[in-house]
């Protein structure tokens, strides 16, 4: 594995790394204060919720829920007493797509201020396996961004694209290798100015 070691990379390989946890943490949550069961799920496959959030660029709770017909939570998955004073952290799920896969839950981070594009994870798919094959179909050019170190089946291989909006994700975790675990989203700042169109 090539490690990253471009001025800027290091905030790539962060939001890469916080995969796990964010996907473990909005899982509870999402479990308790997201779900909506009137909500209609969206007529669309994986791919085309990936590609219909990208034009959504920079993200809001209103854009992120309108896409996934869903409804998001003001949820601080940190766990830390003291609010955190830079993100407000939204939450929700589950849902079902078109092709079968169930996202398990949805993790939308946005900063206070603005001026940045957020953070987008939709985490604990299940239902229809999304192999590594079956990404690579759609992105051809990932490279491993993240690896398991050895202490939990719940870490994940990271592959990620890197487009001209920012940097698509792609985990699977060591419990199930064969099977895509969650996706991230994580936009260049300029991303911000220049929304996908």
């Amino acid at each position: 594995m090539t490690r990253l070691t471009r001025s800027g990379d290091w905030t790539k390989a962060l939001a890469v790394l916080c995969l796990a946890g964010w996907f473990g943490g909005c899982s509870l949550a999402a479990g308790h204060y997201g779900q909506d069961p009137q909500m209609t799920q969206p007529d669309m496959t994986l791919w085309q919720t990936i590609d219909a959030l990208a034009q959504q660029i920079p993200f809001t709770k209103a854009k992120v829920e309108s896409v996934l017909a869903t409804h998001l939570v003001d949820r601080d998955t940190t766990k830390d007493p003291i609010q955190n004073a830079e993100f407000n952290f939204y939450v929700g799920g589950p849902g079902k797509m078109a092709d079968g896969v169930v996202g398990g839950n949805v993790g939308l981070r946005v900063r206070h201020t603005g001026g940045r594009p957020g953070f987008l994870a939709l985490g604990r798919l299940s239902g229809e396996c999304v192999t590594l094959a079956m990404v690579r179909a759609h992105y051809s050019n990932l490279k491993i961004t993240d690896s398991p170190r050895g202490h939990s089946l719940d870490e994940t291989t990271a592959y990620s694209a890197f487009l001209p909006w920012g940097t698509l994700s792609f985990a699977f975790a060591e419990r199930n290798r064969d099977c895509l675990e969650g996706v991230s989203f994580d936009p260049k700042i300029a991303a911000a100015d220049n929304a996908v169109k």
